[in-house]
C-alpha cells in the first residue's frame, strides 16, 4: 500500500518533469481541471520518458526496443521489483519508482485501459524502426497509438467515457500530430524521417533529389497542401468535442484547437519554405487564440 506522502511526492515529481519539457502544445495546463491535473502529468511523466527511449541518441535500434519493451513490462506486470531491479538508461531508479507510483494510481483511480498505453509504446517503436509510411490510411494509423489514446485518457479522467466524443477526440489528436509533423517537417527530414506519405508525394510529383540539394519546389508545396488539407478535415470533424465538455476542459481544448490550425495555417502557405523555417505560435498568437476561444463561432 502506497502511502499519501509517497503518492504526493511521486505525482510533484511528474509535475515537474513535464513543466521541464518544452511542448508544442500544453501539458498539465493551468486551464485544466485542478483535479486532472496531477494525473495527466503522470501520463505524461510515462510517456516522455518512453519517448526519450525511442530516440536515437547514441543507443541501437536493439538497445532502444529493449528499454521500451521494460519499461512495458512495469507497466503491464506491476510487480516493483521490476521497477528496482532494471536498468532505465540515465533515470534513478527512485526516478523511475515515482512515475509509477504516480501512473498506477492514477490508471486504478480512473479505470483506465491498458491498452491506451500499450498503444503509446507500440507507436514509440514504431518510431525507431519506420522512416517512411505508404499512404494517409498507414499514417493515421501511426496517429490511433500514437496520439488518441491521449485525448481518449483525458476524456476519461474527466469523467467522459463516451464512444462519439473517443471518435471526435481521435480526429482531433490525429489532426495534432500530423500539423507537428507538418510543422517539424525539416528537422525531421534532416533526422533521416519523412512524413509525407509516398503516395501524396507521388501523385504530386515530389522529388526525394531535389529535398537533397536543399529545395522546396512546387510540386513539394503542393504535397504539403495536400496535407494540410486533409488535416484540416480531421480538425474539422473533431471540432464537436471542444463543445461537449464542460468547465476549464472546454476552453483547454478549444485552444489547444485553435493552436494546431494555426500552425497548420502556415504550413500550408503557398510561399512557406519548411527546410528553413519551423511555424511556431508565439506571444503576439495569444491574445487572438484566447479571443477566439471566447468568441468560438
Amino acid at each position: 500500500m502506497t502511502d499519501q506522502t509517497e503518492l504526493r511526492l511521486a505525482y510533484t515529481a511528474c509535475l515537474q518533469l513535464a513543466r521541464g519539457h518544452y511542448e508544442n502544445f500544453p501539458v498539465a495546463s493551468r486551464l485544466l481541471p485542478s483535479s486532472i491535473r496531477p494525473h495527466i502529468a503522470a501520463v505524461y511523466a510515462f510517456a516522455r520518458v518512453a519517448d526519450d527511449f525511442a530516440d536515437e541518441g547514441d543507443r541501437t535500434v536493439q538497445e532502444r526496443l529493449s528499454l521500451l519493451d521494460r519499461w512495458e513490462s512495469c507497466l503491464v506486470q506491476r510487480e516493483d521489483a521490476l521497477v528496482t531491479n532494471q536498468s532505465f538508461g540515465d533515470l534513478t531508479l527512485p526516478e523511475v519508482a515515482q512515475i509509477f507510483v504516480a501512473l498506477r494510481h492514477t490508471i486504478d483511480k480512473f479505470a483506465l485501459p491498458i491498452e491506451l498505453f500499450t498503444d503509446l509504446l507500440g507507436a514509440f517503436r514504431q518510431d525507431v524502426t519506420v522512416k517512411r509510411y505508404e499512404n494517409w490510411v498507414d499514417l493515421l494509423d501511426y496517429c490511433r497509438r500514437s496520439a488518441n489514446p491521449v485525448g481518449r485518457i483525458v476524456l476519461r479522467l474527466a469523467g467522459y467515457t463516451d464512444s462519439v466524443l473517443d471518435h471526435q477526440s481521435d480526429c482531433v489528436c490525429s489532426a495534432l500530430q500530423i500539423t507537428n509533423f507538418l510543422q517539424d517537417f525539416g528537422r525531421d527530414w534532416k533526422d533521416g524521417r519523412l512524413y509525407v506519405p509516398l503516395e501524396i508525394q507521388n501523385e504530386c510529383g515530389a522529388k526525394l533529389a531535389d529535398l537533397e540539394a536543399g529545395l522546396v519546389t512546387s510540386e513539394w508545396r503542393e504535397a504539403l497542401e495536400s496535407c494540410a488539407e486533409k488535416t484540416k478535415e480531421l480538425f474539422l470533424e473533431g471540432r464537436p468535442v471542444c463543445d461537449a465538455v464542460t468547465g476549464a476542459l472546454r476552453m483547454e481544448l478549444r485552444l489547444t484547437w485553435l493552436g494546431g490550425m494555426r500552425i497548420l495555417d502556415r504550413v500550408g502557405r503557398r510561399r512557406y519554405d519548411p527546410l528553413k523555417k519551423r511555424p511556431v505560435l508565439g506571444v503576439s498568437d495569444f491574445v487572438p487564440l484566447v479571443w477566439r476561444a471566447v468568441v468560438w463561432t
